[in-house]
């Protein structure tokens, strides 16, 4: 044990050894940190090219037993991508995006063989222009997604060490890892930025892998499948934001100035099913949508600032709790709000950003709330584009159940 606790201290002193020493620029003066996007030009002027992009987020994971204390560790690779789009024309636009996620010692397989090791396909899809700026048509497994900005992440630039689940409400009840399999429209007019989406929703849903059946006022995903219809709108006050690409960003560290207010939804007719008082079968309606704002600004004297505040509102049908037992996507309603202050540069491009995030959720299913707390700071040695954080979290996983508690620190590098 004393062991195993000396490794860890050790692990830690080296983290912030390594980060005091960069904080007071002692790298060498001749290095070039600059980043230049990964990307193949098709034409002499640019316009027409490939552009890829690759990633790793390590975690390790420090986890305070509720009822012992003692303290469990975990290494888990969060996430490894890779992406490649190509705008070969004006006209249309083609990507493709692939990875795995979650990668712990438990999951992985002797030989790599395994399902939970494997990779599998994120994004793919085609896009066309209909009319420039104001309407984009596309379609294939995508990532333009109701209900909300948080719901259209993009985990390269994400303010906290993560996004909490439940921005993500349909994953495994309707979709693959977030994307959908169907149809998409996107554009901009003025300031008003839109995507909407018609899909298939999935047979193979998370309730039905983990043999999940219906109960009296209880429902649960049965499989049915059927179309589902979402969309996200927003109107950008202040700097525009790019929709070429679905993923939005999580903070700018203060080389934009946005202001958006949005809101969105999503539908699924008969997606779920519950037994009455009679036990007999009756098909209900899955209802999402949600409100909210984003504000990121620089301030001051090369500070910057970012915001974020959510209202979701889940209705899955009656009782409803992903897997039968957890919370965290649950008919219910939902307030987030994250806020993060990014410090002035030091001399040699670093910055610090602390940052505070907090949920509390109303869950039909126990007739109360839980609530999470998370406390945390970024390091950018040079952006988003590699970056260490550490992070605090303190969670009520059930309502009013034991608080678990857990520090957790990333590395993360994308080029």
């Amino acid at each position: 044990m004393r062991l195993v606790m000396y490794t860890k201290s050790l692990l830690l002193v080296c983290l912030f050894a390594m980060i005091a020493g960069q904080a007071q620029g002692q790298e060498a003066p001749q290095e070039d940190h600059s980043y230049k996007p990964l990307t193949l030009k098709l034409s002499e002027d640019g316009k027409k090219y490939v552009r890829f992009i690759t990633w790793h987020q390590v975690w390790a994971t420090f986890r305070q037993d509720a009822t012992t204390n003692d303290i469990s560790t975990e290494f888990r690779l969060r996430r490894s991508r890779f992406l490649a789009f190509a705008q070969v024309s004006p006209r249309f636009l083609i990507l493709t995006h692939f990875g795995l996620n979650n990668l712990t010692a438990a999951s992985m397989d002797p030989t790599g063989l395994s399902p939970q090791a494997q990779l599998f396909m994120h994004d793919a899809w085609a896009e066309f222009r209909v009319v420039d700026k104001y309407l984009y048509l596309g379609a294939g497994l995508h990532y333009w997604n109701g209900i909300s900005r948080l719901t259209n992440q993009s985990t390269l630039n994400i303010m906290t060490l993560d996004a909490p689940r439940f921005n993500w409400a349909t994953i495994g009840t309707s979709d693959q890892f977030a994307r959908h399999l169907g149809v998409y429209a996107k554009g901009k007019i003025g300031g008003f930025d839109y995507r909407m989406s018609v899909n298939e929703s999935i047979t193979n849903t998370l309730d039905v892998k983990a043999g999940i059946t219906p109960g009296v006022d209880t429902a649960t995903f049965d499989g049915a499948g059927g179309i589902n219809v979402s969309g996200y709108f927003n109107y950008q006050f202040l700097d525009k934001e790019s929709n070429k690409l679905p993923y939005m960003v999580g903070t700018y560290i203060g080389k934009k100035k946005v202001f958006n207010i949005g809101a969105g939804f999503f539908t699924q007719p008969d997606g779920t099913v519950s037994l009455d008082d009679k036990e007999e079968e009756v098909r209900n309606n899955v209802t999402l949508w949600s409100v909210d704002a984003f504000y990121d600004s620089p301030v001051g004297e090369n500070g910057a600032v970012s915001a974020y505040v959510a209202y979701y509102n889940f209705d899955f049908g009656p009782n409803y709790q992903l897997t039968g037992g957890s919370e965290t996507i649950a008919s219910g309603n939902t307030i987030y709000g994250q806020l993060g202050y990014a410090l002035p540069a030091l001399k040699n491009g670093t910055r610090f950003m602390p940052y505070a995030s907090y949920s509390n959720r109303m869950i039909e299913a126990a007739d109360a709330t839980a609530n999470t707390l998370g406390v945390g700071i970024n390091y950018f040695i040079s952006g988003h584009n590699a970056k260490i954080t550490g992070e605090f979290n303190s969670a009520q996983g059930t309502a009013g159940g034991d608080r678990s508690n857990f520090f957790r620190l990333q590395a993360m590098i994308f080029l």
